[in-house]
Protein backbone atom coordinates (compact mmCIF):
# COMPACT_ATOMS: atom_id res chain seq x y z
CA UNK A 1 0.00 0.00 0.00
CA UNK A 2 1.64 3.35 -1.04
CA UNK A 3 1.16 5.69 1.88
CA UNK A 4 1.88 8.81 0.03
CA UNK A 5 -1.81 7.94 -1.80
CA UNK A 6 -3.60 6.74 1.39
CA UNK A 7 -2.27 10.11 2.86
CA UNK A 8 -4.76 12.25 0.44
CA UNK A 9 -7.20 9.38 0.93
CA UNK A 10 -7.44 10.33 4.54
CA UNK A 11 -6.99 14.04 3.88
CA UNK A 12 -10.21 14.36 1.44
CA UNK A 13 -12.09 12.22 4.09
CA UNK A 14 -11.41 14.54 6.61
CA UNK A 15 -12.38 17.24 5.00
CA UNK A 16 -15.95 16.28 4.23
CA UNK A 17 -16.45 14.57 7.55
CA UNK A 18 -15.15 18.22 8.42
CA UNK A 19 -17.75 20.29 6.43
CA UNK A 20 -20.78 17.74 7.80
CA UNK A 21 -19.52 18.06 11.39
CA UNK A 22 -19.93 22.14 10.35
CA UNK A 23 -23.28 21.63 10.01
CA UNK A 24 -24.42 19.38 12.20
CA UNK A 25 -25.66 22.48 14.63
CA UNK A 26 -27.10 24.72 11.26
CA UNK A 27 -29.93 22.57 10.67
CA UNK A 28 -32.93 23.67 12.95
CA UNK A 29 -35.67 22.09 11.31
CA UNK A 30 -36.79 19.88 8.22
CA UNK A 31 -36.44 22.66 5.93
CA UNK A 32 -33.33 23.13 6.96
CA UNK A 33 -31.95 19.70 7.00
CA UNK A 34 -33.48 18.74 3.49
CA UNK A 35 -33.90 21.90 1.45
CA UNK A 36 -31.29 24.08 3.19
CA UNK A 37 -33.83 26.65 4.24
CA UNK A 38 -33.94 27.44 0.76
CA UNK A 39 -30.70 29.42 1.38
CA UNK A 40 -28.00 28.25 -1.01
CA UNK A 41 -26.32 30.22 -3.42
CA UNK A 42 -26.00 29.92 -7.34
CA UNK A 43 -22.95 28.79 -7.11
CA UNK A 44 -23.13 25.59 -4.91
CA UNK A 45 -26.33 24.87 -5.90
CA UNK A 46 -24.97 24.56 -9.82
CA UNK A 47 -22.24 23.05 -8.95
CA UNK A 48 -23.50 20.03 -6.52
CA UNK A 49 -26.39 19.71 -8.87
CA UNK A 50 -23.64 18.69 -11.72
CA UNK A 51 -21.85 16.78 -9.10
CA UNK A 52 -24.59 14.37 -7.87
CA UNK A 53 -25.98 13.91 -11.23
CA UNK A 54 -22.34 12.40 -12.77
CA UNK A 55 -21.15 10.10 -10.12
CA UNK A 56 -18.56 7.57 -11.44
CA UNK A 57 -20.33 7.12 -14.90
CA UNK A 58 -18.14 10.85 -15.60
CA UNK A 59 -14.84 9.42 -14.83
CA UNK A 60 -15.09 5.68 -15.64
CA UNK A 61 -18.09 4.72 -17.24
CA UNK A 62 -17.68 7.43 -20.01
CA UNK A 63 -14.14 7.15 -20.46
CA UNK A 64 -14.10 3.21 -20.90
CA UNK A 65 -17.24 3.06 -23.21
CA UNK A 66 -15.26 5.40 -25.55
CA UNK A 67 -11.74 4.00 -25.07
CA UNK A 68 -13.18 0.28 -25.70
CA UNK A 69 -16.34 1.98 -29.08
CA UNK A 70 -15.12 5.13 -30.04
CA UNK A 71 -16.43 8.29 -30.43
CA UNK A 72 -20.14 7.22 -30.64
CA UNK A 73 -20.34 7.01 -27.22
CA UNK A 74 -20.40 10.46 -26.91
CA UNK A 75 -23.99 11.45 -27.78
CA UNK A 76 -25.22 10.17 -24.56
CA UNK A 77 -23.03 12.74 -23.18
CA UNK A 78 -24.48 15.35 -25.98
CA UNK A 79 -27.66 14.23 -24.54
CA UNK A 80 -26.57 14.83 -20.93
CA UNK A 81 -25.72 18.40 -21.60
CA UNK A 82 -28.55 19.13 -23.53
CA UNK A 83 -31.14 17.37 -21.26
CA UNK A 84 -29.02 19.33 -18.17
CA UNK A 85 -29.32 22.74 -19.77
CA UNK A 86 -32.94 22.64 -20.93
CA UNK A 87 -33.74 21.31 -17.20
CA UNK A 88 -31.74 24.63 -15.56
CA UNK A 89 -33.64 26.98 -18.69
CA UNK A 90 -37.44 25.41 -18.54
CA UNK A 91 -37.82 23.97 -14.70
CA UNK A 92 -35.87 25.38 -12.30
CA UNK A 93 -36.79 28.61 -11.41
CA UNK A 94 -40.63 27.55 -12.12
CA UNK A 95 -40.18 24.72 -10.07
CA UNK A 96 -38.71 27.24 -7.05
CA UNK A 97 -41.32 29.47 -7.21
CA UNK A 98 -43.99 27.15 -7.80
CA UNK A 99 -42.51 24.69 -4.70
CA UNK A 100 -43.13 27.23 -2.41
CA UNK A 101 -45.98 29.20 -3.59
CA UNK A 102 -47.92 25.54 -3.01
CA UNK A 103 -47.59 25.12 0.70
CA UNK A 104 -43.66 25.52 0.74
CA UNK A 105 -43.62 21.67 -0.49
CA UNK A 106 -40.06 20.78 0.75
CA UNK A 107 -39.91 17.54 -1.32
CA UNK A 108 -41.24 16.30 -5.47
CA UNK A 109 -43.69 14.33 -3.90
CA UNK A 110 -44.82 17.24 -1.24
CA UNK A 111 -44.83 19.09 -4.28
CA UNK A 112 -47.02 17.43 -6.44
CA UNK A 113 -49.53 16.70 -3.76
CA UNK A 114 -49.65 20.04 -3.26
CA UNK A 115 -49.67 21.24 -6.48
CA UNK A 116 -52.89 19.05 -7.17
CA UNK A 117 -54.81 19.30 -4.29
CA UNK A 118 -54.51 15.59 -3.57
CA UNK A 119 -56.29 15.33 -0.48
CA UNK A 120 -55.83 11.40 -0.19
CA UNK A 121 -51.65 11.24 -0.90
CA UNK A 122 -52.13 9.29 -4.02
CA UNK A 123 -49.40 11.00 -5.32
CA UNK A 124 -47.22 11.78 -2.42
CA UNK A 125 -47.14 8.02 -1.64
CA UNK A 126 -46.92 6.22 -4.62
CA UNK A 127 -43.81 9.00 -5.79
CA UNK A 128 -42.53 8.75 -2.31
CA UNK A 129 -42.55 4.72 -2.77
CA UNK A 130 -40.92 5.00 -6.53
CA UNK A 131 -38.43 6.66 -5.29
CA UNK A 132 -37.03 4.70 -2.04
CA UNK A 133 -37.30 1.73 -4.63
CA UNK A 134 -34.51 3.32 -7.15
CA UNK A 135 -32.61 5.26 -4.96
CA UNK A 136 -31.81 2.12 -2.74
CA UNK A 137 -31.00 0.64 -5.81
CA UNK A 138 -28.84 3.40 -6.94
CA UNK A 139 -27.11 4.28 -3.21
CA UNK A 140 -26.53 0.78 -3.58
CA UNK A 141 -24.23 0.78 -7.05
CA UNK A 142 -22.45 3.92 -5.18
CA UNK A 143 -21.27 1.83 -2.42
CA UNK A 144 -20.28 -0.82 -4.29
CA UNK A 145 -18.40 1.70 -7.02
CA UNK A 146 -16.38 2.76 -3.93
CA UNK A 147 -15.60 -0.61 -2.65
CA UNK A 148 -14.53 -1.27 -6.11
CA UNK A 149 -12.38 1.72 -6.19
CA UNK A 150 -10.76 1.07 -2.88
CA UNK A 151 -10.15 -2.33 -3.77
CA UNK A 152 -8.48 -1.28 -7.35
CA UNK A 153 -5.82 1.26 -5.54
CA UNK A 154 -5.50 -0.57 -2.33
CA UNK A 155 -5.34 -4.43 -3.20
CA UNK A 156 -4.91 -5.28 0.55
CA UNK A 157 -8.09 -4.55 1.62
CA UNK A 158 -11.59 -7.02 0.67
CA UNK A 159 -14.06 -5.79 -1.01
CA UNK A 160 -16.88 -6.05 2.04
CA UNK A 161 -14.46 -3.56 3.78
CA UNK A 162 -13.57 -1.37 1.31
CA UNK A 163 -17.51 -1.35 0.76
CA UNK A 164 -18.18 -0.61 4.39
CA UNK A 165 -15.40 2.59 4.60
CA UNK A 166 -17.11 4.62 1.87
CA UNK A 167 -20.59 3.95 2.70
CA UNK A 168 -19.71 4.96 6.97
CA UNK A 169 -17.83 8.17 5.41
CA UNK A 170 -21.06 8.96 3.14
CA UNK A 171 -23.91 8.07 5.81
CA UNK A 172 -21.39 10.42 8.65
CA UNK A 173 -21.76 13.69 6.81
CA UNK A 174 -25.05 13.42 5.40
CA UNK A 175 -26.10 12.10 9.21
CA UNK A 176 -25.00 15.07 10.75
CA UNK A 177 -25.23 17.89 8.29
CA UNK A 178 -27.95 17.24 6.07
CA UNK A 179 -28.96 18.94 2.49
CA UNK A 180 -26.40 21.56 3.77
CA UNK A 181 -23.54 19.74 4.04
CA UNK A 182 -24.18 17.55 1.37
CA UNK A 183 -24.15 20.28 -1.00
CA UNK A 184 -21.32 21.93 -0.15
CA UNK A 185 -19.13 18.79 -0.13
CA UNK A 186 -20.52 18.09 -3.67
CA UNK A 187 -19.52 21.85 -4.52
CA UNK A 188 -15.99 21.00 -3.76
CA UNK A 189 -16.04 17.42 -5.19
CA UNK A 190 -16.99 18.75 -8.60
CA UNK A 191 -14.63 21.23 -8.57
CA UNK A 192 -11.46 18.53 -7.68
CA UNK A 193 -13.99 15.85 -10.25
CA UNK A 194 -13.22 18.64 -13.06
CA UNK A 195 -10.09 19.39 -12.24
CA UNK A 196 -8.68 15.71 -12.36
CA UNK A 197 -10.90 14.95 -15.43
CA UNK A 198 -8.91 18.17 -17.64
CA UNK A 199 -5.57 17.25 -15.76
CA UNK A 200 -5.19 13.79 -17.05
CA UNK A 201 -5.65 13.22 -20.46
CA UNK A 202 -3.76 16.72 -21.09
CA UNK A 203 -0.85 15.36 -18.58
CA UNK A 204 -1.13 11.94 -20.90
CA UNK A 205 -0.81 13.99 -23.86
CA UNK A 206 2.54 15.33 -22.67
CA UNK A 207 4.06 11.99 -21.47
CA UNK A 208 3.33 10.21 -24.44
CA UNK A 209 6.02 8.81 -27.02
CA UNK A 210 5.47 11.37 -29.71
CA UNK A 211 2.57 13.40 -28.30
CA UNK A 212 -0.62 14.16 -30.01
CA UNK A 213 0.58 13.64 -33.26
CA UNK A 214 2.01 9.86 -32.71
CA UNK A 215 -1.89 9.36 -30.82
CA UNK A 216 -3.81 10.81 -33.61
CA UNK A 217 -1.41 8.25 -35.80
CA UNK A 218 -2.46 5.22 -33.86
CA UNK A 219 -6.22 6.06 -33.47
CA UNK A 220 -6.58 6.37 -37.73
CA UNK A 221 -4.57 3.34 -38.14
CA UNK A 222 -7.43 1.53 -36.24
CA UNK A 223 -9.29 1.74 -39.52
CA UNK A 224 -12.30 1.38 -37.82
CA UNK A 225 -13.71 4.35 -37.71
CA UNK A 226 -13.02 5.30 -33.76
CA UNK A 227 -12.96 9.30 -34.62
CA UNK A 228 -16.13 9.16 -36.13
CA UNK A 229 -19.26 10.17 -34.02
CA UNK A 230 -21.62 8.16 -36.16
CA UNK A 231 -19.54 5.05 -35.57
CA UNK A 232 -19.97 2.93 -32.40
CA UNK A 233 -17.74 -0.12 -31.83
CA UNK A 234 -16.59 0.23 -36.16
CA UNK A 235 -20.39 -0.07 -37.08
CA UNK A 236 -22.33 2.89 -38.09
CA UNK A 237 -24.92 4.38 -35.82
CA UNK A 238 -28.75 4.54 -36.96
CA UNK A 239 -31.03 7.38 -36.38
CA UNK A 240 -32.77 5.02 -33.78
CA UNK A 241 -29.25 4.26 -31.64
CA UNK A 242 -28.83 8.19 -31.52
CA UNK A 243 -32.27 8.98 -30.65
CA UNK A 244 -31.94 6.36 -27.68
CA UNK A 245 -28.76 8.18 -26.57
CA UNK A 246 -30.09 11.45 -26.70
CA UNK A 247 -32.96 10.62 -24.91
CA UNK A 248 -31.13 10.55 -21.96
CA UNK A 249 -31.66 13.98 -21.96
CA UNK A 250 -35.30 13.73 -20.65
CA UNK A 251 -34.16 12.16 -17.53
CA UNK A 252 -33.02 15.78 -15.71
CA UNK A 253 -36.74 17.03 -16.15
CA UNK A 254 -37.84 13.89 -13.18
CA UNK A 255 -34.37 13.28 -11.17
CA UNK A 256 -35.35 14.00 -7.75
CA UNK A 257 -32.20 14.71 -6.23
CA UNK A 258 -31.49 17.10 -9.17
CA UNK A 259 -34.62 19.09 -9.16
CA UNK A 260 -34.36 19.43 -5.40
CA UNK A 261 -31.40 21.43 -5.96
CA UNK A 262 -33.96 23.78 -7.54
CA UNK A 263 -36.59 24.50 -5.09
CA UNK A 264 -33.08 25.02 -2.68
CA UNK A 265 -31.44 27.99 -4.67
CA UNK A 266 -32.30 31.35 -2.40
CA UNK A 267 -33.24 33.89 -5.13
CA UNK A 268 -35.39 32.98 -8.13
CA UNK A 269 -33.61 35.33 -9.58
CA UNK A 270 -30.12 33.51 -9.68
CA UNK A 271 -31.09 30.66 -11.42
CA UNK A 272 -29.81 32.26 -14.35
CA UNK A 273 -26.26 32.27 -12.95
CA UNK A 274 -26.59 28.68 -11.69
CA UNK A 275 -27.66 27.48 -15.21
CA UNK A 276 -24.26 29.52 -17.06
CA UNK A 277 -22.02 27.80 -14.08
CA UNK A 278 -24.12 24.53 -14.66
CA UNK A 279 -23.76 24.80 -18.76
CA UNK A 280 -19.76 25.64 -18.64
CA UNK A 281 -19.09 22.90 -15.72
CA UNK A 282 -20.58 19.91 -18.00
CA UNK A 283 -19.34 21.17 -21.30
CA UNK A 284 -15.75 20.85 -19.70
CA UNK A 285 -16.61 17.41 -17.37
CA UNK A 286 -17.58 15.58 -20.50
CA UNK A 287 -15.72 17.13 -23.11
CA UNK A 288 -12.40 15.96 -20.74
CA UNK A 289 -14.48 12.95 -19.58
CA UNK A 290 -14.72 11.60 -23.78
CA UNK A 291 -10.58 13.11 -23.93
CA UNK A 292 -9.51 10.99 -21.48
CA UNK A 293 -11.29 7.69 -23.19
CA UNK A 294 -9.95 8.73 -26.81
CA UNK A 295 -6.10 9.37 -25.30
CA UNK A 296 -6.17 6.54 -23.29
CA UNK A 297 -6.66 4.20 -26.53
CA UNK A 298 -3.86 6.51 -27.93
CA UNK A 299 -1.63 6.18 -25.67
CA UNK A 300 -2.44 1.92 -25.31
CA UNK A 301 -1.15 1.98 -29.24
CA UNK A 302 1.82 4.16 -28.78
CA UNK A 303 3.22 2.64 -25.92
CA UNK A 304 1.90 -1.15 -25.99
CA UNK A 305 0.56 -2.19 -29.30
CA UNK A 306 -2.89 -1.96 -28.53
CA UNK A 307 -5.23 -2.24 -24.74
CA UNK A 308 -3.98 -5.06 -22.90
CA UNK A 309 -5.03 -8.52 -21.95
CA UNK A 310 -7.40 -8.68 -19.33
CA UNK A 311 -7.46 -4.99 -18.97
CA UNK A 312 -10.91 -3.45 -17.58
CA UNK A 313 -11.90 -0.16 -19.81
CA UNK A 314 -13.25 1.49 -17.10
CA UNK A 315 -10.42 1.74 -15.05
CA UNK A 316 -8.54 4.02 -18.09
CA UNK A 317 -8.66 7.39 -15.32
CA UNK A 318 -6.97 5.06 -12.67
CA UNK A 319 -4.71 3.80 -14.68
CA UNK A 320 -3.48 6.92 -16.26
CA UNK A 321 -3.41 8.62 -12.65
CA UNK A 322 -1.20 6.21 -11.66
CA UNK A 323 1.14 6.21 -14.87
CA UNK A 324 1.17 9.73 -15.08
CA UNK A 325 1.81 11.38 -11.74
CA UNK A 326 3.58 10.75 -8.62
CA UNK A 327 1.76 8.75 -5.64
CA UNK A 328 0.53 11.96 -3.69
CA UNK A 329 -1.12 13.55 -6.75
CA UNK A 330 -2.08 10.19 -8.01
CA UNK A 331 -4.10 9.98 -4.73
CA UNK A 332 -6.11 13.05 -4.98
CA UNK A 333 -6.86 12.00 -8.60
CA UNK A 334 -8.18 8.63 -7.25
CA UNK A 335 -10.14 10.92 -4.21
CA UNK A 336 -11.77 12.52 -7.45
CA UNK A 337 -13.23 9.56 -8.23
CA UNK A 338 -14.51 8.38 -5.01
CA UNK A 339 -15.70 11.98 -5.27
CA UNK A 340 -17.98 11.46 -8.16
CA UNK A 341 -19.11 8.43 -6.73
CA UNK A 342 -19.89 9.96 -3.36
CA UNK A 343 -21.46 13.30 -4.47
CA UNK A 344 -24.06 11.10 -5.94
CA UNK A 345 -24.85 8.90 -2.93
CA UNK A 346 -25.12 11.30 -0.59
CA UNK A 347 -27.99 13.02 -3.03
CA UNK A 348 -29.48 10.19 -3.47
CA UNK A 349 -29.62 9.00 0.31
CA UNK A 350 -30.80 12.44 1.39
CA UNK A 351 -33.44 12.87 -0.94
CA UNK A 352 -34.71 8.94 0.10
CA UNK A 353 -34.78 9.71 3.68
CA UNK A 354 -36.37 13.11 2.80
CA UNK A 355 -39.56 11.12 0.76
CA UNK A 356 -39.84 8.39 3.85
CA UNK A 357 -40.07 11.42 6.66
CA UNK A 358 -41.42 14.23 4.82
CA UNK A 359 -43.69 12.54 2.46
CA UNK A 360 -44.66 9.78 4.81
CA UNK A 361 -44.23 10.03 8.30
CA UNK A 362 -44.78 14.00 8.32
CA UNK A 363 -48.67 13.04 7.54
CA UNK A 364 -49.15 10.42 9.87
CA UNK A 365 -51.83 11.03 12.90
CA UNK A 366 -48.48 10.94 15.23
CA UNK A 367 -47.01 13.31 13.85
CA UNK A 368 -50.15 15.53 13.91
CA UNK A 369 -49.75 15.43 17.03
CA UNK A 370 -46.56 16.09 18.51
CA UNK A 371 -45.07 19.28 19.98
CA UNK A 372 -41.82 20.39 18.68
CA UNK A 373 -42.44 18.24 15.37
CA UNK A 374 -40.12 19.59 13.03
CA UNK A 375 -36.67 18.93 15.25
CA UNK A 376 -38.08 15.47 15.68
CA UNK A 377 -38.94 14.60 12.16
CA UNK A 378 -34.87 15.78 11.84
CA UNK A 379 -33.50 13.25 13.43
CA UNK A 380 -35.80 10.75 12.29
CA UNK A 381 -34.74 11.91 8.71
CA UNK A 382 -31.43 10.89 10.12
CA UNK A 383 -32.01 7.74 11.65
CA UNK A 384 -33.62 7.27 8.12
CA UNK A 385 -30.62 8.05 6.66
CA UNK A 386 -29.34 4.95 8.43
CA UNK A 387 -31.63 2.55 7.84
CA UNK A 388 -31.75 3.11 3.90
CA UNK A 389 -28.40 3.19 3.55
CA UNK A 390 -28.05 -0.58 5.52
CA UNK A 391 -30.10 -1.78 3.03
CA UNK A 392 -28.08 -0.36 0.23
CA UNK A 393 -24.87 -1.89 1.91
CA UNK A 394 -27.23 -5.44 1.61
CA UNK A 395 -27.74 -5.05 -1.58
CA UNK A 396 -24.65 -4.13 -2.68
CA UNK A 397 -23.15 -7.21 -0.96
CA UNK A 398 -25.85 -9.51 -2.25
CA UNK A 399 -27.55 -8.21 -4.94
CA UNK A 400 -25.36 -9.72 -7.43
CA UNK A 401 -23.27 -7.93 -10.28
CA UNK A 402 -26.26 -6.54 -11.99
CA UNK A 403 -26.84 -3.67 -9.84
CA UNK A 404 -24.89 -0.88 -11.84
CA UNK A 405 -26.97 -2.27 -15.16
CA UNK A 406 -29.71 -1.19 -13.32
CA UNK A 407 -28.84 2.42 -13.06
CA UNK A 408 -30.12 3.35 -16.39
CA UNK A 409 -33.17 1.53 -15.95
CA UNK A 410 -33.81 4.00 -12.71
CA UNK A 411 -32.87 7.13 -14.88
CA UNK A 412 -35.66 5.93 -17.06
CA UNK A 413 -37.92 5.00 -14.33
CA UNK A 414 -37.76 8.67 -12.80
CA UNK A 415 -37.71 10.29 -15.76
CA UNK A 416 -40.76 8.90 -17.06
CA UNK A 417 -42.76 8.73 -14.45
CA UNK A 418 -41.81 12.48 -13.15
CA UNK A 419 -40.53 14.48 -15.91
CA UNK A 420 -43.64 14.92 -17.93
CA UNK A 421 -45.82 15.43 -14.93
CA UNK A 422 -43.09 18.28 -13.89
CA UNK A 423 -43.21 20.04 -17.13
CA UNK A 424 -47.09 19.78 -17.31
CA UNK A 425 -47.31 20.84 -13.60
CA UNK A 426 -45.32 23.58 -14.04
CA UNK A 427 -46.58 25.16 -17.73
CA UNK A 428 -50.23 23.94 -17.88
CA UNK A 429 -52.98 25.51 -15.43
CA UNK A 430 -55.70 22.96 -17.10
CA UNK A 431 -53.35 20.10 -15.40
CA UNK A 432 -55.33 18.38 -12.54
CA UNK A 433 -55.28 15.59 -10.34
CA UNK A 434 -56.43 12.47 -12.24
CA UNK A 435 -54.19 14.16 -15.91
CA UNK A 436 -50.94 13.55 -13.03
CA UNK A 437 -51.52 10.30 -11.83
CA UNK A 438 -52.05 9.13 -15.20
CA UNK A 439 -49.05 10.84 -16.25
CA UNK A 440 -46.98 9.25 -13.19
CA UNK A 441 -48.42 6.09 -13.46
CA UNK A 442 -47.94 5.54 -17.29
CA UNK A 443 -44.89 6.53 -17.54
CA UNK A 444 -43.48 4.10 -15.08
CA UNK A 445 -45.26 1.27 -16.11
CA UNK A 446 -44.63 1.73 -20.03
CA UNK A 447 -40.82 2.33 -18.68
CA UNK A 448 -41.27 -1.54 -16.72
CA UNK A 449 -43.28 -3.30 -19.70
CA UNK A 450 -40.78 -1.58 -22.68
CA UNK A 451 -37.85 -2.56 -20.91
CA UNK A 452 -39.23 -6.18 -20.21
CA UNK A 453 -40.72 -6.84 -24.00
CA UNK A 454 -39.39 -4.02 -26.61
CA UNK A 455 -36.01 -2.30 -25.93
CA UNK A 456 -34.23 -5.68 -27.07
CA UNK A 457 -36.36 -5.49 -30.61
CA UNK A 458 -36.81 -2.30 -31.21
CA UNK A 459 -33.24 -0.59 -29.45
CA UNK A 460 -35.06 2.16 -28.24
CA UNK A 461 -34.24 3.08 -24.50
CA UNK A 462 -37.63 2.96 -22.82
CA UNK A 463 -37.05 6.84 -21.15
CA UNK A 464 -38.16 7.65 -25.04
CA UNK A 465 -41.71 5.82 -25.45
CA UNK A 466 -41.96 6.18 -21.45
CA UNK A 467 -41.97 9.55 -21.56
CA UNK A 468 -44.06 10.35 -24.47
CA UNK A 469 -46.66 7.82 -23.32
CA UNK A 470 -46.66 9.89 -20.15
CA UNK A 471 -47.13 13.26 -21.58
CA UNK A 472 -50.05 12.35 -23.71
CA UNK A 473 -52.08 10.31 -20.73
CA UNK A 474 -51.47 13.89 -18.66
CA UNK A 475 -53.16 15.75 -21.72
CA UNK A 476 -55.88 13.44 -22.46
CA UNK A 477 -56.80 12.56 -18.63
CA UNK A 478 -57.00 15.69 -17.77
CA UNK A 479 -59.04 17.12 -20.40
CA UNK A 480 -61.87 14.47 -20.18
CA UNK A 481 -61.91 14.76 -16.53
CA UNK A 482 -63.37 17.93 -14.40
CA UNK A 483 -61.28 21.10 -14.21
CA UNK A 484 -59.13 21.39 -11.35
CA UNK A 485 -60.00 23.27 -8.46
CA UNK A 486 -60.43 26.95 -8.63
CA UNK A 487 -58.69 27.22 -5.38
CA UNK A 488 -55.67 25.27 -7.32
CA UNK A 489 -55.92 27.34 -10.20
CA UNK A 490 -55.62 30.63 -8.05
CA UNK A 491 -52.22 29.26 -6.48
CA UNK A 492 -50.98 28.88 -9.61
CA UNK A 493 -51.74 32.22 -10.95
CA UNK A 494 -50.02 33.36 -8.13
CA UNK A 495 -47.21 31.61 -9.22
CA UNK A 496 -47.34 32.83 -12.45
CA UNK A 497 -47.19 36.28 -11.34
CA UNK A 498 -44.75 36.35 -8.93
CA UNK A 499 -42.54 34.35 -11.80
CA UNK A 500 -43.21 37.69 -13.91
CA UNK A 501 -42.26 40.11 -10.96
CA UNK A 502 -38.94 37.79 -10.80
CA UNK A 503 -37.70 38.21 -14.29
Amino acid sequence: MDLLVLVAFIVYFIFVLGIGYYFYNKSHDMEDYILGGRSMNPYVTAMSAQASDMSSWLLMGLPGAVLLLGLGEAWIGIGLAIGSYLSWLFVAKKLRIHSEVFKNSLTMPEFFSNRFNDKKGILRIVAAAIILFFFVIYVASGFKGCGVIFQTIFPEIGLEVAMAIGAIIVIAYTFMGGYKAVSWTDFFQAILMVIAIIVVPLVTIGNTTGGWDAINAGLNDLGTDFMNIFYDGGQPMGVIAILSLLAWAFGYFGMPHIVVRYMSIRDPKEVKVARRVSLIWIIFALSFAILVGVVGRGYFIVEYGGIPDGFNAEHIFVFLSGQMFPALVAGVLYAAIMAAIMSTADSQLLVASSSITNDIVSKTKWAQKQDNLGKKLMWIARGIVILVAVLAIILALYGGSNIMGLVSYAWAGFGAAFGPLMILSLYWKRMNLYGAIAAMFVGFLTVILWNTFLTGPTGIYELLPGFIFALIAGIVVSLVTPSPDQEVVDEFEKAQSIEKDSA
